[in-house]
């Protein structure tokens, strides 16, 4: 089925797919704003929960925020991709009721590897830079494909 898609919906099939079982994110409060071939944006408002001891987001929100983008990014393709790791770089903190928006990008897709930038932004601050590796485990996303 994946091979008689364009890429946009191919890539919002294998959206659709993953999001149904994201439970972690969905627990989280983002939403899949939109996916492309090699592209993903997420957002995520700061609650209460997310906030540490200093009063400002935990960067570990943050870095899941930038890894779930990631993850709809590299796996938009139609074929199930993982993180083989990632670095996360915080620019500016956050705090309880702003909106994040991570926005992905495919960087570079040689064979099974891959590299994502993900820029997390509040309005036009940026928030936090994540560059992610991924590796390709070469089975089709789309029960239809298997």
């Amino acid at each position: 089925m994946s091979d008689t898609l364009d890429p946009d919906k191919l890539a919002r099939a294998c959206a659709e797919q993953m999001w149904s079982e994201d439970h972690a994110s969905q627990v989280l409060g983002m939403k899949l704003d939109t996916v492309g071939p090699g592209t993903a944006r997420i957002t995520m408002t700061i609650c209460r929960e997310m906030v540490n001891g200093h009063g400002v987001c935990h960067g570990g929100f943050i870095s899941t925020l930038a890894d779930s983008a990631f993850a709809f990014a590299c796996n938009s393709r139609g074929t199930v991709t993982v993180a083989s790791g990632f670095d996360i770089t915080f620019l500016e903190s956050a705090e309880l009721g702003d909106v994040l928006v991570a926005d992905a990008r495919e960087v570079a897709l040689r064979g099974r590897s891959g590299i994502y930038d993900v820029t997390v932004r509040c309005g036009d601050t940026t928030i936090a830079e994540f560059r992610g590796r991924s590796r390709s485990l070469g089975r089709p996303i789309l029960e239809e494909a298997r």
